[in-house]
C-alpha cells in the first residue's frame, strides 16, 4: 500500500504544483532525491542568513551605511570646528569686558575726584581767584605808577625842602605799594598749582584708560580730523606763544615788515 507524504509550502515553491496522487520516492524506507534538493536549498538559505554581514557590505545597504558613517564624521568634525571658533570669541568677548570693566573703574575714580560737582567747582573757584587776583594786583601797580609818575614830575618843579620831603615819602609809599602788589604771584603760583595738579591727575587716569584700549596710536586712529571753525579775526588769533609753539610770527618778523 502506497504511503501519502503531506506536501509543505516550500515544495511547491520549488518544484511547483505535483499531482495529490504522485507518491513520494521512497526507496526502502528512505526519502526520494527531491527531499535531499529541497534540505540543501534550505540549508544553503539559513546559511546566508547566518552571515548577513558580508552580503550587506557589499550591497545598497553596506553602501548607504558606509555613507551616513562619513557624514556622520564630517558633521562631528564640523560642530568641532564651530567648537574651537566659539572658544576663540569667548576669549577675544572676555578680553573685551575686562577692558570695559577697567574703563568704567577709571571713569568711576575720575567722576568721584575730579567730576564731581565739589571739586569741579574748587578748580573753577580756584581759576577765578587767579584771574581776579591778577586783575586785582595790575589796578594797584597801575595806580601806584601813575602816582610815581605825577610825584616825579610835582618834584622837579618844587624848590622847598620841605615839600620835597612830602613828594618822595609818597613815592616810596607807592613803590612799596607796587613790590605788595607783585604778592599775588605768588598766590596765583599756589592756586594754579592746585588746578595743575588736579588735571594731572585727570591726565594720568585718560592715559591709563587709552592704554586699556591699545594706546595712544590706536586711539589716534580713530581721532576726527581737527578743522577750524573760526572766523573773521579769531581765525588769527593764536597767542600768547609758548616756547616750543610752531606757526607763530616771532618779533623778528613782525620788525622785517616795517623795514
Amino acid at each position: 500500500m502506497p504511503v501519502h507524504r503531506r506536501r509543505f509550502r516550500i515544495e511547491e515553491a520549488f518544484v511547483g504544483e505535483l499531482p495529490m496522487s504522485m507518491p513520494p520516492e521512497v526507496d526502502n524506507g528512505e526519502v526520494g532525491p527531491m527531499h535531499h534538493e529541497i534540505m540543501s536549498e534550505l540549508r544553503a538559505i539559513r546559511a546566508q542568513m547566518a552571515t548577513p554581514s558580508a552580503s550587506v557590505a557589499t550591497g545598497p545597504i553596506g553602501e548607504a551605511a558606509s555613507r551616513e558613517t562619513a557624514e556622520a564624521h564630517a558633521l562631528l568634525e564640523t560642530y568641532r570646528a564651530q567648537i574651537e571658533q566659539c572658544e576663540k570669541l569667548k576669549v577675544e568677548l572676555d578680553l573685551i569686558y575686562d577692558a570695559i570693566s577697567r574703563t568704567k573703574r577709571e571713569i568711576a575714580v575720575l567722576h568721584g575726584n575730579s567730576f564731581n560737582g565739589e571739586e569741579m567747582a574748587k578748580v573753577n573757584g580756584e581759576l577765578g581767584a587767579v584771574v581776579g587776583g591778577t586783575e586785582e594786583a595790575t589796578q594797584q601797580i597801575l595806580e601806584a605808577a601813575e602816582s610815581i609818575d605825577n610825584a616825579a614830575t610835582a618834584l622837579s618843579r618844587i624848590t622847598t625842602p620841605d615839600q620835597q620831603k612830602l613828594l618822595s615819602e609818597e613815592i616810596q609809599e607807592r613803590v612799596v605799594s607796587i613790590f605788595e602788589a607783585c604778592n599775588f604771584q605768588d598766590l596765583t603760583g599756589q592756586r594754579i598749582k592746585k588746578v595743575m595738579t588736579t588735571m594731572k591727575f585727570i591726565e594720568n587716569h585718560i592715559t591709563v584708560m587709552m592704554d586699556i584700549w591699545g594706546g595712544v596710536d590706536a586711539i589716534k586712529a580713530h581721532a576726527p580730523p581737527i578743522v577750524d571753525t573760526r572766523e573773521g579775526d579769531a581765525r588769527l588769533l593764536n597767542g600768547p606763544k609758548v616756547e616750543g609753539d610752531v606757526g607763530h610770527a616771532s618779533q623778528d618778523d613782525i620788525d622785517a615788515l616795517f623795514d
